[in-house]
């Protein structure tokens, strides 16, 4: 069996880009990439496996 993911797409506040990105993380979630969004700001990518029900 293949892993099954789930995404989610968060925005990064410059001055607090290491706790938000840290909380995730202890959530876990994995970092896929960072890109600069439609409004100029961060927007992180982030994936899990998707839990097993």
């Amino acid at each position: 069996m293949s892993t099954q993911w789930e995404y989610a797409t968060v925005p990064l506040i410059i001055h607090a880009t290491k706790a938000i990105l840290d909380q995730w993380g202890s959530d876990g979630w994995e970092l896929v990439t960072v890109i600069q969004g439609p409004d100029a700001g961060l927007v992180a990518y982030l994936k899990r496996p998707k839990p097993v029900v």
